[in-house]
């Protein structure tokens, strides 16, 4: 049985990819900050009839966090399929080229330092798997090329520190795939779309079943599938590709 952790997992988007990945026969490791919370998403899941599933405390922006998850999975399996790096913060708002330099700290400690952590921590686990797939959760707002374009919709979502985190992790999954070139790494972007979550108080378009199952396509992705790409049919549902 293939394996799959997914960080940010007790609700959201996170949780219906965890439900959604439990029916195309993965085992989970559901991360959550607060293992409570974990264990009652877990609770939830089994309760639809979902058994292949546990959780594990996990804080990305916590280094210590991070790697006690490490030794508590690394106790329970030898390998790891999947790792989708999909826990976030918008951080708080508004968020101009003025903002505090702390904000832009607490933002990028999650966003972007958490999801290399998260990588590095587990990226031993990760090369036992015959075909180990890294998707990390982007957002189209990370866009350089859709965010100097004045006709693009969501153009005046401006957002200096939330926005730019996005494009760092961008550029980190560049060059991490590019180091695993020579490998069965498959490793890519996705763009989830404009969701109704609490991160935006409900107000997008897309359902977290929309969102997930872009995640789950990636995740799934075949031995002749791309590496390095940045998925987003929200942007451009016709190719499903986002421009940097």
């Amino acid at each position: 049985m293939k394996t799959l952790l997914i960080t940010g997992a007790n609700r959201g988007i996170g949780f219906e990819t965890a439900r959604q990945m439990l029916g195309e026969g993965y085992h989970i490791y559901l991360g959550s900050r607060d293992l409570k919370a974990g264990q009652e998403a877990v609770k939830k899941l089994k309760a639809e009839g979902l058994y292949e599933v546990e959780a594990v405390q996990i804080d990305i922006s916590d280094p210590e966090s991070i790697r006690a998850a490490r030794v508590a999975i690394g106790k329970r399996t030898t390998g790891l399929d999947v790792l989708i790096n999909n826990a976030g913060i918008t951080g708080p708002w508004p968020q101009t080229t003025n903002a505090d330099i702390s904000v832009f700290k607490e933002v990028y400690e999650t966003n972007f330092f958490g999801a290399v952590l998260v990588t590095q921590a587990f990226l031993d686990l990760l090369q036992q798997s015959p075909e180990p797939r890294i998707v990390n959760v982007t957002s189209s707002l990370g866009s350089l090329t859709l965010h100097n374009d004045p006709s693009w919709k969501f153009y005046q979502a401006k957002g200096a520190v939330y926005n730019s985190s996005k494009t760092a992790l961008n550029m980190y999954t560049i060059h991490l795939a590019y180091d695993l070139r020579e490998t069965r790494f498959k490793v890519n972007l996705v763009d989830p779309g404009y969701v109704a979550t609490d991160m935006n108080n409900y107000k997008g378009t897309d359902s977290v079943e929309v969102a997930a199952a872009r995640l789950v396509k990636t995740a799934m992705i075949d031995a002749d599938g791309p590496t390095g790409q940045f998925f987003s049919d929200d942007t451009d549902p016709e190719t499903g590709i986002c421009p940097w």
